[in-house]
């Protein structure tokens, strides 16, 4: 990898434009086969004191780089602009085309937040989606360019409560798409047990479902309960009130509409390093059951059922949270039409 580097104190957006310019028509005039990405602007708004913990993050997004990042760095005490622009690029053998990614850090102070806006919207790439980032707060600088982006990308796992952060999630959805990182650790989840029940002879035991199982970091409760709200939604289960502490688990019911049986719910917290879920159980009938928890390499699947019991691996089910920042931007060009039901439901069983 090489870089083109420009920097400069007490500077403007315009001279940050002009430069990024600059820099792309130099290097295109030494390597004719290097073209700018295109795809996505990526904003990113944090601390100063906690720049470095994000910027490694952003770093392990692998090939999710966006097209433009522009992160905006605030410092106590700042009035002025200094900012870095960086270029980086492979080198080409024998012609091959390749991609260069832009890189914008600027220093920004707590006063210039509210019109952040201003700022951004000479530097972002026109014509691209854009995805904004706060992962430190920040309300200031979402609510002023909110009306330029496409995607909010947020982690309801990070809030205390999770109703605060679910509904947080949901207030954004009604100004752009959001991408939940408390949602995406339930893709592993969601998707097998999708596929145990898809099977024509498999579906019809939904029907008879009684009890649902989930077992979660204790800082994990949103996407405990988004795992929830996404199986009630999908089955058009009406949720009734749920009980107990969130810190010793809670416990409510729901009821599929047109069947008789009610389905208990319980979220287990469980002592785990990785943030997310450790486990599930489906139960139905007199004494079946399905139940998938996180072990080395994957999950661990247990059947029971008619008196018989059958256990497998399911080998890289789950793509980490090393990598969970990296899927956040790449579904940044994707939407998921089960998250606004999944988050609606999730939002009445945290309340």
């Amino acid at each position: 990898m090489s870089d083109d580097v420009w920097s400069a104190q007490d500077t403007t957006p315009e001279a940050i434009e002009s430069a990024l310019r600059r820099l792309l028509r130099e290097r295109h005039a030494a390597q004719p086969s290097l073209a700018p990405a295109r795809v996505l602007n990526l904003i990113v708004v944090v601390d100063r004191d906690l720049k470095g913990e994000v910027a490694n993050r952003l770093e392990r997004v692998g090939r999710y780089h966006a097209s433009r990042t522009i992160l905006c760095v605030v410092e106590e005490g700042r009035k002025t602009l200094d900012a870095v622009a960086v270029m980086r690029f492979e080198s080409s053998p024998g012609g091959t085309v390749c991609v260069v990614h832009e890189q914008v850090q600027i220093d920004i102070g707590p006063m210039q937040l509210k019109r952040l806006d201003t700022i951004i919207d000479p530097i972002k790439v026109t014509d691209l989606t854009t995805l904004l980032w706060a992962p430190h707060g920040h309300d200031d600088a979402i609510a002023s360019i909110l009306h330029m982006c496409d995607v909010v990308l947020r982690d309801s796992d990070d809030d205390d409560e999770p109703s605060d952060g679910l509904a947080q999630s949901s207030e954004l959805l009604k100004a752009a798409y959001v991408v939940d990182l408390a949602w995406l650790r339930t893709t592993p989840w969601r998707e097998r047990l999708a596929s145990s029940f898809d099977p024509p002879e498999r579906r019809a035991v939904l029907r008879h479902v009684h009890d649902l199982s989930i077992r979660h970091n204790p800082a994990s409760k949103a996407s405990a309960a988004l795992l929830a709200g996404w199986l009630a939604s999908r089955l058009n289960a009406q949720l009734g009130a749920f009980d107990g502490a969130a810190e010793s688990g809670r416990h409510g019911t729901a009821r599929i509409a047109g069947e008789q049986n009610e389905i208990r719910i319980h979220f287990e917290p469980h002592d785990q390093d990785a943030p997310g879920l450790a486990g599930v159980t489906v139960a139905w009938g007199r004494d079946s059951s399905l139940s998938l928890d996180r072990s080395p390499g994957g999950l661990r699947a247990l059947q029971r059922g008619r008196g018989e019991e059958r256990e497998w691996r399911i080998l890289g089910a789950s793509r980490g949270e090393g990598g969970i920042l990296g899927e956040g931007v790449r579904q940044a060009l994707l939407r998921d039409p089960t998250y606004g039901p999944a988050l609606s439901a999730a939002r009445e069983i945290a309340a």
